[in-house]
């Protein structure tokens, strides 16, 4: 089983992103991504993704056809009501489909936060480390 430790940059190659900073997060279910301007515009779902101060904000908006809408906790317990999508995350050299809420984390040091969903019989976390999957890919592309 491949190790993770409490935080690993991830590529979302699905909305085009690569190296992104992610906190694993057993405690969590779903998986979430930063995104501002959520709305719906003639049924469909638009976004942007990170915000400008992210060295991978493109500003560019994103669509999905899609969606669905779920009451998720927040990390102090709080329903609140986010709009899920699938795409792909690529950890270790593996890709796999799964859903991320979107979420306004702004206010928090990673874009992405991976939950159990994802991780669950594919990692094994070790929260004395950080950085496995990216610091492997690294060493492989020299």
């Amino acid at each position: 089983m491949l190790i993770l430790g409490r935080s690993d940059r991830v590529d979302l190659p699905g909305l085009g992103l690569s190296n992104i900073q992610a906190k694993i997060d057993t405690g969590a279910y779903t998986s979430a991504l930063h995104c501002s301007n959520v709305q719906l515009v003639n049924g469909k779902l638009e976004f942007i993704l990170l915000d400008e101060e992210h060295p991978e904000f493109t500003g560019m908006k994103f669509t999905f056809d899609e969606y669905d809408q779920r009451e998720i906790k927040n990390s102090f317990g709080q329903a609140e009501l986010r709009f899920i999508i699938k795409t792909t995350v690529r950890i270790h050299g593996r890709t796999f489909k799964t859903q991320f809420s979107l979420s306004d984390r702004d206010n928090l040091k990673f874009p992405i936060l991976l939950g159990r969903r994802v991780l669950k019989n594919r990692f094994l976390i070790d929260v004395a480390k950080q950085d496995v999957s990216f610091n492997g890919k690294r060493r492989n592309s020299k």
